[in-house]
């Protein structure tokens, strides 16, 4: 990372954290869809930015189906669009690190090695070093079965369970986890030793659990805005539109995607809070 402390990543962590390979980013480099920074050495250096804009990039690719020159229109509207909105306060680096720091501690506490818990999980041992190094690149249904593994909840290694209850919370004044998985923002609603997780979710196009994963409970979502598909058990499928809502038992295996153009935003509660 530099002075900033902002984590870099080398190109080939950076193509794999965008699920794409390596000569394609040297590809999108070359279109100009891309610019990395480098290093002293001459290496590539991508940014949290910089693999934000992958992940649209590949999205604008392989949904909408636009060549380069397309997708470089969309990207300049985009950023000509966030311009003219209020800038967002920095996020706390050190509050984005914590997933991973949990994360190593509750491995270290359980005596195994990368190499044990990543093949337990089913994941390379290499994306659970970055996962622990950075609080990044995994799906939340991998985040999901790494906090089971070790007896916590996905909501408890993002520190929600760690915040002293807050009564009121304003339209704006979310608190928001640690970005772990890219393109999911989740935002709390309620803060405290609560009986509910309270959420809002807000997906980037193309975003999703990237898997199916189950825990005790039940849970009710509403779709604030959008469009969300949900599979549970693999077998039930349910395309969600805004005023849209699903409940079910969360011990069904369930995974979800984004289904829209834009951001999908959701409203998203578990009981008791297991996730």
């Amino acid at each position: 990372m530099n002075g900033a402390g902002e984590i870099r990543y080398k190109v080939a962590e950076a193509a794999r954290l965008a699920g794409v390979s390596a000569s394609t980013l040297r590809l999108w480099e070359t279109q100009g869809l891309v610019v990395p920074e480098r290093s002293p050495t001459g290496h590539r250096q991508y940014t949290e930015a910089d693999l934000a804009r992958l992940k649209r990039i590949s999205w604008f690719r392989s949904e909408r189906g636009l060549n380069p020159a397309a997708i470089r229109e969309a990207l300049e509207a985009e950023t000509n669009a966030s311009e003219d909105m209020a800038p967002a306060a920095a996020p706390d680096s050190s509050a984005d690190l914590q997933v991973g720091r949990k994360l190593r501690s509750l491995r270290h506490a359980a005596g195994k090695t990368l190499e044990q818990v990543a093949g337990d999980i089913g994941i390379a041992a290499s994306v659970l070093s970055t996962l622990e190094r950075t609080s990044q690149g995994v799906s939340i249904a991998v985040l999901h079965n790494l906090a089971e593994y070790f007896g916590a909840t996905v909501s408890s290694l993002s520190g929600e369970s760690e915040l002293k209850e807050r009564a009121l919370i304003r339209a704006g004044e979310w608190r928001t986890w640690p970005r772990t998985t890219p393109g999911v923002t989740v935002q709390l609603l309620a803060e405290g030793n609560n009986q509910m997780d309270c959420h809002r979710f807000v997906l980037a196009p193309g975003a999703s659990s990237e898997g199916a994963y189950g825990h005790e409970g039940e849970e009710f979502v509403y779709v604030l805005s959008g469009r969300v598909e949900f599979v549970l058990d693999g077998a039930q499928f349910y395309d969600l539109s805004p005023g849209d809502s699903l409940y079910f038992a969360s011990r069904r295996r369930h995974a979800w995607s984004n289904r829209h153009d834009g951001e999908t935003v959701l409203l998203w509660i578990n009981t008791p809070p297991t996730f």
